[in-house]
């Protein structure tokens, strides 16, 4: 069993470590994540949720996350053959991580998407990227701001500021839609600080798991008990919709990983761009009344700049990277 184990490793190598192969399986990671926020606004429509239904929303977004965190686990008990096991003394640890990557930062993120399109939300849901940089600056000696960085940083705030701006270049903010969604990458990058120190310690597999696993559950504990009597319509569709957002989650990540298992992080990680660019395009596809517009086209533009720039050609610590994604 250990020699065909080792076999397939060896076979799935050559295609993580051929370079075309690296580049599309981490533009489809991408993708996939960038196919969040069609499904989420699909979702809430096809589901009946109103856009003022918290505890609706986040009663959903603890399935979706309970959901993937179950598939993960499966993944590394007869996958990679990891145990899931982890020390008593880990688990408060890694109940503050779920309570910031997924209970807070998805409670954000839900609720913030519920107002506001699709498109913005893709954009603006970049700001995580930035603000880890900004804040790695404060908390490591060895990941200082340069002038490239700062070079990045401004493209990505101007285009998270252009975004909020109207189709005439008017002001278009609120707090509950893209403040939310900008709290929801304060929580991220809060959390992925976090996730790096706990990640020297356990398996990034099993952290991702357990921190789905513990911030679903409270998700769901809160929600359940304001839950009006059919808030939520699973119709087929919408059961396929959460399916699929459960898989995207837990295969983006896996796919992820694999590829920094044999490439370097910096490199991979530009390809992060593609996230707000799939968001945007997918939504003004699925979504009815979405389209790109011309300040959308230019804030698009300079957040993907911005996460090219941050990242490009940089050692990005592993660690930061192999959380689940923002999406």
């Amino acid at each position: 069993m250990t020699l065909g184990f080792q076999k397939k490793e060896r076979g799935f190598r050559h295609y993580l470590t051929n370079k075309y192969w690296v580049i599309i399986i981490a533009l489809f990671c991408a993708v996939l994540w960038g196919s969040a926020f069609p499904v989420l606004k699909v979702s809430y429509a096809e589901l009946g949720i109103a856009p003022n239904d918290r505890y609706a929303i986040i009663v959903l977004a603890g399935i979706r996350f309970f959901i993937a965190s179950l598939l993960i686990f499966a993944l590394i008990v007869g996958g990679i053959r990891q145990s899931p096991k982890v020390k008593r003394k880990m688990l408060p640890q890694l109940f503050l991580l779920g309570l910031l990557q997924i209970s807070l930062q998805y409670f954000f993120f839900y609720n913030g998407l519920a107002h506001t399109t699709g498109m913005k939300g893709a954009i603006l849901s970049s700001a995580g990227i930035f603000f880890v940089v900004l804040f790695a600056h404060f908390v490591y000696v060895n990941d200082r701001l340069d002038w490239r960085k700062i070079i990045g940083l401004i493209a990505g705030f101007a285009g998270i500021v252009i975004i909020n701006s109207g189709q005439n270049f008017t002001f278009d903010f609120s707090w509950q839609g893209e403040g939310f969604l900008i709290l929801s990458g304060l929580v991220s990058a809060t959390g992925t600080i976090l996730a790096k120190r706990i990640s020297k310690v356990v398996h990034p597999f099993v952290l991702t798991a357990w921190q789905m696993l513990l911030g679903s559950l409270l998700l769901i504990a809160v929600g359940l008990p304001g839950l009006k009597p059919h808030a939520m319509v699973f119709t087929d569709k919408a059961l396929l919709l959460l399916i699929y957002s459960a898989f995207l989650s837990a295969t983006a990540f896996s796919l992820w990983f694999a590829i920094l298992k044999y490439n370097k992080a910096g490199v991979i990680s530009v390809y992060k761009f593609m996230t707000p660019v799939s968001g945007s395009i997918l939504s003004a596809m699925f979504i009815p009344n979405e389209r790109l517009t011309l300040n959308m086209l230019i804030a698009l533009a300079l957040v993907a700049l911005g996460v090219i720039i941050v990242n490009y050609q940089t050692e990005v610590p592993k660690e930061e990277l192999l959380r689940a994604g923002p999406y």
